[in-house]
Order: C-alpha cells, then structure tokens, then sequence
C-alpha cells in the first residue's frame, strides 16, 4: 500500500513539481497550482486532481480507493484510499492529476523525454 512519501517520489519525477503545502496539510505543486494534496488524518485520503469524466468514471469502476464527499461534489479532484490503491494505478492518476495543471511547455518536456 501506498503512503505519502510515494506520492512525493512518484510526483518528484515530473518536471517542475515542487513539495508544499495547501490548507495545512502536504501537497505537491506544479507552476504553483496544486495538483495533489494529502488531508488531514481525520478526514482521509489524497486529493488529486482531475476532469469531472474522468472523476465520474473512477467512481463508477466501484473501487474502494475511489470516492467522493460532498465537499467535494461537482469539482475535479478523486479522493483516493492509500491504503487501497496499488503503486501502478497510483503513478497514472498522479501523472494525470499533474498534467491538467502543469504547463504546456513542461508537458511537452517530459513527453519528449
């Protein structure tokens, strides 16, 4: 299972991601947008972002690392189970999640790379 540390070094491997923080709690930011957040101990979880389709589709595959809060509802960003989610998987969605805020031109540098 996952942890927090792993989100960082899988994050670190992108271009242009920095440690941080976002709303107290550890984040990874890409061109100073977040992109991946862990929440508090009490609420659970990591937030990544994401497209709302691509969100939906998460939700509908009925894995137990995905779900949603209100809070959350109709904005795009995953909640995910660490603890129920494998490292491959994981690597995507952060990737993912790094790419709708990344810019374009450290986008095409990883992908050139």
């Amino acid at each position: 299972m996952p942890t927090w540390d792993d989100v960082v070094a899988i994050g670190l491997t992108l271009p242009g991601v920095e440690e941080s923080t976002s709303y107290r709690t550890p984040a990874l930011k890409v061109a100073g947008k977040g992109f991946a957040r862990l929440r508090t101990e009490a609420e659970g979880g990591l937030v990544l972002m994401c497209d709302l389709g691509e969100k939906a589709a998460l939700l509908a595959t009925g894995h137990p690392a995905f779900f949603t809060t209100p809070h959350y509802d109709g904005y795009g960003a995953i909640l995910v189970d660490l603890d129920r989610m494998d490292r491959e998987q994981l690597a995507e969605l952060v990737e993912s999640a790094w790419r709708l805020k990344a810019p374009a031109k450290l986008r095409a540098a990883h992908d050139a790379d």
